[in-house]
C-alpha cells in the first residue's frame, strides 16, 4: 500500500503530524509512506522514521509571483515529481485550499482514495476545498490536540484502531557538537505576542548558570540573532549564540543538550518530539492544543500576560528531575 501525507507547513504543524506516520507504520508495516512538504521543512521530514519519499514544494514562494516563468517551471517540476507515483491513499492533514490543490493533483492508483478533514477544530485554520476534493471527509472532535487530530484522521482513513501514546519518530544524532551541560533557550517565535520578556530570559539564564549549566541561544532571523546577542552579553561567558543552522543540525544540537526552555515555537515542538527535558512558555491558554503532552520530562507553563520566572524555574526543576 502506498500512502501520501500532505502536510505542507508550518514547522510546528509538521512536527505534530509525525506521530500519525508512526501509527501507520505500526498498523500497516508494509505501507510505503511519502510526504509532501514545503522545501524549507523537507530536511526535517527526511528524519521522520517511516517516511520513504519526501516531495518538496514551494507554494509559499510561488504564490508571490504566480504568473512568473520561474513559478510555472517550478510548478511543472513539482507536479511531475508528485505524479511519478500512484497512491492508494492521499491524506490531507492540513485542511487548507493549498493542501487540497496538492491532494487533487496527486495521482491515485486504481481504487485509490483521497481523505481530508470534514470540519474545523478549535484554534486551527480550515478551508472548505479540502473536503470538496476528497472521496471521504473525516469528522474529528472539535476540541482536540493537533497531534491527536492527525492521528485520528489517519486511523479513520486507513481503517485501523489508534492506540497508545504519541511517538514522533524524529531521528537525531544526540550529542552532535554540543556538550550535555548546555540548555537551549528558544527565545524566538513567529509572533511578538508569544515572546517572553528579555529581562525574564536573563533572570532565568542566571539561575541556570548558577546551577552549573551553560546557555545556548539559537536563532532563525536577524531579529532573533540580535536578541540572542543581547542575552548573551547580559549573561556573560556562560552563554553563547549558536551559529545559524538548518533544521536537521538544530535537531541534532537540541537532541544532545541538557534540555530546552522555549516559547511556543517550532524549535520547542522539535524538543517535544525528541523528548528532551523541556519547559514551554505560553502567554495564551493554547497549550492544550499544541503543547507537550504525555511525558513527565516536559511541561507547559501558561499565565497572562506572561508566566513568571519563578513559575518557569519551578517547571524546569520538575522536568530535570523526571526519569
Amino acid at each position: 500500500m502506498r500512502v501520501l501525507i500532505v502536510k505542507l507547513s508550518s514547522l510546528g504543524d509538521v512536527v505534530h503530524a509525525m506521530p500519525a506516520v508512526q501509527d501507520i507504520r505500526a498498523a500497516l508495516p508494509h505501507a510505503r509512506i511519502d510526504w509532501v512538504v514545503e522545501r524549507g521543512f523537507s530536511g526535517l521530514v527526511e528524519r521522520c522514521e517511516g517516511v520513504v519519499g519526501v516531495i518538496p514544494c514551494e507554494l509559499r514562494r510561488w504564490r508571490r509571483a504566480p504568473l512568473s516563468r520561474e513559478t510555472r517551471q517550478g510548478w511543472r517540476a513539482f507536479r511531475t515529481a508528485l505524479r511519478a507515483q500512484a497512491y492508494d491513499a492521499v491524506i490531507d492533514l492540513q485542511g487548507l485550499s493549498k493542501s487540497a490543490l496538492v491532494a487533487w493533483t496527486a495521482r491515485l492508483a486504481p481504487g485509490g482514495r483521497r481523505y481530508a478533514l470534514a470540519n474545523r477544530t478549535e484554534g486551527s485554520s480550515y478551508e472548505a476545498p479540502t473536503r470538496w476534493v476528497a472521496h471521504e471527509a473525516v469528522r474529528v472532535a472539535r476540541h482536540v490536540h493537533a497531534v491527536e487530530r492527525s492521528r485520528a484522521l489517519c486511523a479513520s482513513a486507513l481503517g485501523y484502531a489508534q492506540a497508545g501514546p504519541a511517538v514522533f519518530g524524529l531521528r537525531a544524532q544526540q550529542g552532535a557538537g554540543l556538550a550535555a551541560d548546555e540548555v537551549a533557550l528558544v527565545h524566538g517565535t513567529s509572533r511578538d505576542d508569544k515572546l517572553w520578556p528579555e529581562a525574564h530570559w536573563v533572570a532565568l539564564g542566571r539561575r541556570l548558570s548558577a546551577s552549573g549549566l551553560r546557555i545556548g541561544l539559537p536563532h532563525g532571523s536577524v531579529a532573533e540573532q540580535d536578541r540572542a546577542g543581547r542575552l548573551a552579553q547580559a549573561l556573560g561567558k556562560q552563554a553563547s549564540v549558536w551559529p545559524r543552522l538548518d533544521l536537521g543540525s538544530l535537531s541534532d544540537r537540541i537532541a544532545g543538550c541538557a534540555g530546552v526552555v522555549g516559547v511556543d515555537s517550532g524549535l520547542s515542538h522539535i524538543a517535544t518530539a525528541l523528548d528532551r527535558p523541556h519547559v514551554q512558555i505560553y502567554n495564551f491558554d493554547t497549550a492544550w492544543r499544541t503543547g507537550p503532552c504525555g511525558s513527565a520530562r516536559q511541561r507547559a507553563v501558561f499565565a497572562a500576560p506572561t508566566p513568571s520566572v519563578e513559575a518557569v524555574w519551578s517547571a524546569w526543576e520538575q522536568v530535570r528531575a523526571a526519569p
